[in-house]
């Protein structure tokens, strides 16, 4: 995948990229389900991008293969003016738009998925910061609800968020790592399924990325979050694990030369696998069992989506 990854970043390495001219990019290879939104905020204004790529026997032919929703997570590409360049938190982004690249590709080939894929991010080259331990973050345009709103689908039956997960001195590591699955207010157990392709497609022993209930409760709330990595799970009920591109060392969220390409085609490879083996049936998030005991035994946890008793 590293051709498609070089070729997204290349395109959205500019400071007049818009989301009009990624998806006309998505359009020209075949993704012709391809729809952008503008929205502006307080600190400016970015582009979501969705891409809904059917599948063989997916909903939208009428089947019953599940939806695999990929959600690129960032506060925006670029920090223009104070910074030239992709920004480190533009990995979500990159690594989001190489996927559908790569399924284009694949369907012109003649390879499709039996499930749906819908893929969604947004596209903002001169993003505000933001203060943050132990190194600045990007900030965004748009509050996390607005992200949500218009990246989180009803019809994702799983999602995978994808963020660069840089700067914490938690997940020590060069490479990618996922989180814990996140369901409705409970950090799950680690999917067997998921850690296997992980090593498979990496050739390394799986890592995860240490999740807490402060990083699933929603933005906003004035508690310290590592990052928005799983921030989609506060607006669905569907299982939602995070995809980190990861490094030994803290790396601000508003370095640029800090994408790491290698890095990014990891973690858009293994999004790609995720998705061939869950429209089969062949990658759980969870045990649905297991996760009605829990609702049996302890109740609901979806207080944990919400922002809470305000006081």
């Amino acid at each position: 995948m590293l051709g498609q990854v070089i070729e997204t970043t290349e395109l959205l390495d500019s400071p007049r990229v818009t989301g009009k001219e990624v998806a006309s990019t998505l359009r020209r290879r075949g993704l012709t389900k391809t729809e952008t939104t503008t929205i502006k905020g307080e600190k400016g204004s970015t582009d979501f991008l969705r891409v809904h790529i059917p599948g063989t026997s997916g909903k939208t032919k009428g089947g019953e293969s599940p939806t695999l929703g990929i959600i690129g997570r960032l506060g925006g590409i670029g920090a223009r003016p104070e910074a030239i360049g992709l920004v480190s938190d533009a990995d979500g982004a990159i690594t989001a738009i190489s996927i559908a690249l790569k399924l284009a590709s694949m369907q012109s080939k003649g390879d499709y998925l039996e499930g749906d894929v819908i893929i969604a991010t947004h596209i903002c080259p001169n993003a505000p910061t933001q203060p943050h331990e132990p190194v600045p973050f990007m900030g965004s345009p748009v509050d996390i609800a607005t992200m949500n709103k218009h990246e989180v689908s009803p019809d994702m039956d799983a999602v995978l968020s994808i963020d660069a997960t840089k700067g914490n001195r938690v997940i020590k590591h060069n490479g990618i790592a996922i989180t814990p699955t996140i369901k409705e207010g409970y950090i799950l157990r680690v999917s067997d399924d998921l850690l296997t392709i992980m090593e498979i497609v990496t050739g390394q022993p799986a890592r995860v990325v240490p999740i807490t209930t402060q990083d699933i409760s929603p933005y906003g709330n004035r508690i310290y979050h590592l990052n928005s990595i799983v921030q989609p799970a506060t607006a669905t009920t569907a299982p939602v694990v995070g995809v980190a591109t990861t490094t030994t060392l803290p790396v601000p969220g508003c370095a640029t030369g800090a994408n790491h390409l290698a890095h990014i085609e990891q973690a858009a490879r293994f999004c790609i696998e995720v998705a061939k083996a869950h429209a089969k049936g062949k990658c759980r998030f969870y045990d649905p069992t297991e996760f009605e005991r829990l609702i049996s035994l302890y109740g609901t946890m979806k207080h944990l989506q919400t922002m809470g008793r305000q006081g």
